[in-house]
């Protein structure tokens, strides 16, 4: 995909654009029929959206994707991650899910912009030896390692419910443990047994993971400098490369989630539920479809967007059919914004695609929608539906759709009749994702920078390490030299010499100031 700069004549786009504008020609949309959405009863979060939710990144739900399972058609998978930019050196506390939250997956099989059915994920954190400050005491060999100091194990509740009222509410999964953050090559020597050994199935066909993984979200971040400094001199860098996220996964029968094989398409969420000082559940992230809350939701409206539902989003419909991005675009690149209102995004974004992802009697929302018949694709093409690839997006949202590059053509009037051919130059994940469930690549290491010199490879120092923190028969003498090494016989050549850093530690809290 070419940058930004390559304004316009690029290749015109069947399939969407041939699906929505037919649509609008034929009066399905008209700035009146969107202006009807009614607000219900009830009272996207991206990577650092919305001003509170910034703060408590625990909750803070990154991105949602939702596709066919590629090698099992019959079911889908969602993927959800939450902990924008995990550092993989991040120790010595590394990335949990909140004890006190619900971690809820949304499904909406009618159009009625409600939930039929929430996957809830709840998490519980354990620690072996709170006299320690490791996360892990020696290398990690599997999940149940006692070497792995703190670890995590999470139950799943489907629940069902009609017209937001509980129809029921079974267990589907109990204390399934969580891969573990990539501490290092030392300390996880095979960082991929562990997460095989993280995916659960359960007996009604599903599977199941929680763990640490790479950020499948690619695109230059520097648009928000401005949009790429207004003079594209860093347009192609992937900001999220070598950062990490938390992901839930979970694939289920295409049969369990959608109304029927008649009505196939279902419209996806996520919500993140914060316990609260009264012992109640306060929202406090959603996220359906990519860069809403980012891009689409002006200040006033991100945090309330996160603690709002879909059947009640009239409230922000102005910010969808009267978008700032392509008027920021005009004035700083002198790019004309097409007319408004944007019925077109209203129908991309809202609705669905007639034809398409639409469901009947759809009521207008923010969801990922999925028309779970259509198969995946054998070749997926990652402007999806834009490029007629009709399995990608905004056909639900596959790990390798560019929706960077769809937004930006989308926004400014592909569906419309201006054509062009935006981007920002990333047109793929730094890591390839894998083939089989959960298809996120594994999280990057703690440990990729360069060894101490003197040192190899095959250097083995972790053999010492429990005996460090257990000293049999052994005295410091006044306690400023502890040492941490390995043995001869192991042919180690580091050696950790704490005791002089701890002198002067303790001779300069003596000083007075």
């Amino acid at each position: 995909m070419t940058p930004i700069s390559s304004l316009w004549g690029g290749p015109g786009r069947r399939g969407l654009a041939g699906l929505v504008c037919a649509a609008l020609a034929a009066g399905g949309l008209t700035a009146v029929g969107v202006a009807t959405l009614e607000p219900g009863a009830a009272s996207a979060s991206s990577h650092r959206e919305a001003p509170l939710i910034s703060g408590t990144p625990q909750y803070d739900n990154t991105d949602v994707y939702a596709f066919v399972s590629p090698d099992k058609p019959d079911t889908t998978t969602i993927v959800a991650n939450w902990i924008p930019f995990e550092e993989p050196a991040g120790g010595p506390n590394f990335y949990t899910f909140a004890d006190d939250a619900q971690y809820d997956l949304h499904v909406d099989n009618n159009g009625d912009a409600q939930s039929e059915l929430i996957f809830r994920y709840t998490f519980k954190t354990h620690v072996k030896n709170k006299n320690t400050f490791l996360y892990n005491t020696g290398p990690v060999k599997s999940l149940d390692d006692p070497n792995l100091n703190v670890t995590q194990t999470y139950d799943i509740d489907l629940i069902k419910l009609r017209h937001q009222k509980l129809v029921s509410k079974t267990r589907l999964a109990d204390n399934v443990p969580v891969a573990p953050s990539n501490v290092g090559k030392a300390s996880m020597p095979d960082y991929g047994k562990l997460r095989d050994q993280a995916i659960h199935k359960t007996a009604g066909g599903a599977a199941t993971f929680a763990g640490q993984a790479d950020d499948p979200f690619f695109l230059d971040l520097r648009v928000f400098d401005l949009l790429y400094g207004g003079n594209l001199s860093e347009v192609g860098r992937d900001t999220l490369k070598g950062y990490n996220v938390n992901s839930i996964a979970l694939q289920v029968p295409n049969d369990l989630i959608r109304e029927s094989a008649g009505q196939p398409v279902v419209g996806i969420w996520s919500t993140t539920q914060r316990k609260n000082a009264r012992g109640g559940w306060t929202q406090v992230s959603r996220l359906g479809n990519p860069l809403v809350n980012e891009v689409v939701n002006p200040q006033k409206d991100k945090d309330k967007f996160n603690a709002s539902a879909p059947w009640d989003d009239a409230q922000f419909l102005k910010n969808v059919t009267n978008p700032e991005l392509p008027k920021l675009i005009e004035q700083i690149y002198k790019i004309k914004a097409p007319a408004e209102p944007r019925n077109d995004l209203v129908d991309v974004f809202l609705k669905g695609v007639k034809g398409l992802n639409q469901p009947p009697h759809v009521k207008p929302s923010e969801e990922l929608r999925l028309n779970t018949s259509v198969k995946p694709s054998a070749h997926p093409k990652r402007l999806g539906v834009l490029d007629g690839d009709n399995a990608g997006f905004p056909n639900g949202r596959r790990l390798t759709d560019d929706v960077i590059d769809e937004a930006l053509q989308v926004m400014e009037g592909e569906l419309v009749g201006s054509k062009n051919d935006l981007g920002d130059a990333v047109d793929a994940n730094d890591k390839k994702f894998e083939k089989y469930f959960p298809y996120v690549a594994q999280p990057t290491s703690g440990s990729r920078g360069q060894l101490a010199k003197g040192t190899t490879s095959g250097t083995d120092v972790r053999s010492q390490l429990g005996d460090a923190l257990r000293p049999a028969g052994a005295s410091s003498g006044s306690g400023d030299t502890v040492l941490i090494a390995s043995s001869a016989a192991s042919g180690a050549a580091g050696i950790l010499l704490l005791g002089t850093a701890l002198a002067w530690w303790r001779r300069r809290m003596r000083r007075p100031y």
